[in-house]
Parts: C-alpha cells; sequence; structure tokens
C-alpha cells in the first residue's frame, strides 16, 4: 500500500504489481451524507431492507469469481480460499436474517384494562465498520449485513492494504437498488480510520483487527458511552493434544489450525500443547507433513496450501519472531524460511517452546507454531489458558470426560473438540474474552450491537387515577 497524493495504492503480495488505486474520501462528508440518508432507511419495512440484502447476496454470486480473483490478488492468499470467502459473503445474509428475527424479535403483552406491554429493537445510527487485511470481504461483511438489515447506515473503512476488495462489494450494493449512501466505502489509511473513530457523527464502530489497535479504541471511546463498540481482535490460541491412536488425523487438524491463510487468521492455533506420552509419535508425523506444505503465489496450479504474507513488513516481522524465539531458547523443529529477498513468501516454522522461561504472549500474526511439552491434561489445560487472550482454543484426542473437563475450565470464547482451532461457524456467536474481544461476539449474535431494545406500555386511550396521598 502507498500513499500518492490524494490517492490510495495497493499491490498484490505476490508479484508487487499494482492492483487497484482510488481516491482517499472525505471522512465528514461520507458521515453528513450517511447521517442524512439515515432517517428513511431507519423508517423504510424491515422485509424491504431484507429484501435487498437478498438482492445483494445475487449480486455477490453473478461477480463471484471477480470478487474471489480480487481477493486472491490483493491478500495472495489461494484462489480455492478466496472462493470460499465469497461463499460466505453469500451465505452471511440468509443467516443474519434469521439471527435479526431470533435476537431481536418483537414481543408483546396484553393486560387487558392495563394495555400492552412491547418490546422492539431500533437501530442505532451510522455504524462505522472497519475491516482487516485476511478477511477482505467476509469479516466487513459480518459487520455489515446485520447492521443494514437492522436499520442503520454504514461507512465501511477496509484495510489500506485491501481497498479493491470493498470497492468490487460496494458495486454489488449499488446494483442490488439500496438508497444512496446507505452504504458507503471510505477509502483511507489510517488517518481516515482514527477520524472516523472519534467522529461525532458516528454512533457505532465495529472493529476486527488486531489487540494492539483495539484497544486504542476502546480508550479513545472510553468517555463515549453513548457510541456502541463492538471488538473483534485477535488471539494466542492453544491447541492442546491428549491420548488418542489417530496420529495422522491429530497432524491434519494441527496443520490446518496452523498453517491455514498463511497464520494470517485471529484464530489460528499459535501454541501445540502436548502431553508428554504423544509428543515424540505427534512429532514424527507432524514435521514431515508440515515439510510438504505448498508455498506459492495464488494461482500457481496445482494450488498451494499457503499463499504469501500480506507484505514484505510482516514477512520480516514473522522471520525476526522466529529468530527470537530461537535466541530465547527455542528449540526449532521446522525453521521458517524466506523464499524470495523482495517478495513475503514464507515457510512454516515450528518451534518447541517448552523451556523458554517467559513464552511471549501476543499473538504472533504468520506461519510459526510454538510446541509446548506438558506431563498431563490438567497442565494442558492450565497451560493453554497462560494468555491474556481467549478466542480459540481446541482439544484433540481424549475422552468426552476429558472434554467435559477441557471445556469447563478453558477461557475462551470458541472451544472445539477434534476439530481446527479456526473456520468457526456463522450460524453461532464469534467472540472471545481477555484481549480477543469486549464481550460483543460476531456472527450469529451481530444483530445484538447493530440494534437497541426498545421496552414500551401502550395502550390506546388515557386511564389514569391517583388513589391516594391527595388533599381533600
Amino acid at each position: 500500500m502507498a500513499d500518492r497524493g490524494t490517492e490510495l495504492v495497493s499491490y498484490a503480495p505476490a508479484t508487487g504489481e499494482e492492483v487497484w488505486r482510488g481516491e482517499i474520501v472525505d471522512v465528514d462528508e461520507a458521515v453528513s451524507r450517511s447521517r442524512r440518508a439515515w432517517p428513511a432507511w431507519a423508517a423504510t419495512g424491515q422485509g424491504q431492507r431484507i429484501e435487498i440484502a437478498r438482492r445483494f447476496a445475487n449480486e455477490v454470486r453473478t461477480d463471484a469469481e471477480d470478487i474471489a480473483t480480487q481477493i486472491a490478488k490483493e491478500t495472495g492468499k489461494p484462489l480455492w480460499e478466496a472462493r470460499t470467502e465469497v461463499d460466505a459473503v453469500i451465505a452471511k445474509v440468509d443467516i443474519s436474517v434469521q439471527a435479526y428475527a431470533e435476537r431481536t424479535g418483537r414481543k408483546k403483552h396484553d393486560s387487558a384494562l392495563q394495555g400492552t406491554s412491547a418490546l422492539r429493537h431500533k437501530p442505532h445510527g451510522v455504524m462505522a465498520v472497519l475491516g482487516p487485511y485476511n478477511f477482505p470481504a467476509h469479516l466487513p461483511n459480518g459487520h455489515m449485513v446485520p447492521a443494514i438489515i437492522a436499520g442503520n447506515t454504514v461507512l465501511l473503512k477496509p484495510s489500506e492494504k485491501t481497498p479493491g476488495v470493498a470497492a468490487a462489494l460496494m458495486e454489488c450494493w449499488k446494483r442490488c437498488g439500496i438508497p444512496e449512501d446507505v452504504v458507503q466505502v471510505v477509502i483511507g489509511g489510517p488517518n481516515e480510520g482514527k477520524e472516523l473513530v472519534a467522529h461525532q457523527g458516528v454512533d457505532g464502530v465495529l472493529f476486527t483487527g488486531s489487540a494492539q489497535a483495539g484497544i486504542a479504541i476502546n480508550r479513545k471511546l472510553a468517555t463515549n458511552p453513548g457510541k456502541i463498540v463492538a471488538l473483534e481482535m485477535g488471539g494466542n490460541n492453544p491447541i492442546v493434544v491428549t491420548n488418542t491412536p489417530l496420529i495422522s488425523d491429530a497432524c491434519a487438524l494441527i496443520i490446518q489450525s496452523a498453517f491455514t491463510t498463511t497464520g494470517q487468521r485471529c484464530t489460528a492455533a499459535r501454541r501445540l500443547i502436548v502431553i508428554e506420552s504423544m509428543y515424540e509419535p505427534l512429532m514424527a508425523e507432524l514435521i514431515p507433513l508440515a515439510r510438504k506444505i505448498v508455498v506459492d503465489e495464488p494461482f500457481a496450479d496445482p494450488q498451494p496450501f499457503m499463499g504469501p504474507l500480506i507484505d514484505n513488513q510482516a514477512a520480516e516481522g514473522i522471520t525476526e519472531s522466529f529468530v527470537a524465539l530461537m535466541t530465547g531458547g527455542g528449540k526449532p523443529l521446522l525453521p521458517m524460511r524466506r523464499l524470495f529477498p523482495d517478495k513475503p513468501f514464507v515457510t512454516p516454522g515450528i518451534i518447541d517452546t517448552t523451556e523458554l522461561p517467559d513464552r511471549p504472549d501476543m499473538e504472533l500474526f504468520g506461519p510459526i507454531l510454538q510446541v509446548i511439552k506438558v506431563p498431563d491434561l490438567d497442565a494442558g489445560i492450565a497451560e493453554a489458558n497462560n494468555t491474556r487472550f481467549g478466542l480459540s482454543a481446541s482439544l484433540i484426542g481424549g475422552s468426552p470426560d476429558d472434554y467435559g473437563r477441557f471445556w469447563a475450565n478453558t477461557r475462551a470464547g470458541i472451544i472445539n473438540w477434534n476439530k481446527p482451532t479456526n473456520g468457526a461457524s456463522s450460524s453461532a456467536p464469534f467472540g472471545g474474552i481477555g484481549l480477543s474481544g469486549n464481550h460483543r461476539p460476531a456472527a450469529y449474535y451481530a444483530a445484538d450491537y447493530c440494534a437497541y431494545p426498545v421496552a414500551s406500555n401502550e395502550i390506546d386511550q388515557p386511564r389514569a387515577s391517583i388513589a391516594i396521598g391527595l388533599k381533600d
């Protein structure tokens, strides 16, 4: 990404070629237009809003291959994975409609002469959605569709690394017949993002990204309780392996958890915690399997498992992190390698950090997997909780009783058994605790922060009397 005057330019991580360019948006003007559009949109019938959202899904379906190609170019992820992201964008609409009906349904209770008590929900107003670069279509869409169905107007500020994907989605919104300015894309860099967060004309901030950026947003808005804030941040996620005879399956789950999307997922496994009796047989299969991972550009044939990282800065940072772990006492089991000096391709890295006295509790956003040996499952659970984050955790192997103990005692918003740490379902809430979020889970529960409940007591004619406490 680079700013050139009033333009924003994005580049393909795999090739360095220019992918997209567009003008940086005036935030004040965009917010003003969004505020003017909101009253009419909020007054539009819910059925009509849902119909427009469904037309949007159809437009995305029509442009699916073009959008997937744009995602692959701008993020570097393999084309097969970019296609699954587009599928998730389409599926999000029906899921959001169902979730809105379930989470914000209307209720009425009649009480004869006392009238009616009612529960309904209202939109907040203008919602700023700050999207990440790793899922530039699916993750912001997960905020936008519920917000739009609820009657909010939306300002999408995409990552400055992936603005072209946001522009492609905007074309689909335009064609679906949504009124002008109900949805806008705010092209810009960090300064535009900060301006949008702090703008007094914005009623809500829906953020997906790093803990560092999320904490900065939380701090900035701490004195403004009237603005709804949903923070979807990262994780230092554990995958715990206990007794299982299915070593090959366990290794496949670990590879999927740690290295899908080149490790650039908030739910990626960062720490592999293994009981001692499983350590040797597991490593004997895991390391050779990881060596087989194909790293290549997104349109290579056959398709790779991993593409490049988002840019050279990310590649330099992740390789330096691997070296720092080695320097601190980590034992490299599969050294990470930079494939090209001028392109952000790296191979998966696996390192045993059992003996590190102070393991770093941070989200290393790339294909590094730290292995930690523990004596038993209880020690594994304790180590899984040895983090300020709390997004995702998985247990591989064990009995139903073992999983019951793991589920009850592990601190995370997503807890799986014999499944990867990533790939959470849109039909369930998505969020974490600690530095992973602020208790406003997204996905199926996004409706909760896109509309607020209004309780009413109603009667068609005024009826009241004061029976006590009055003078004769």
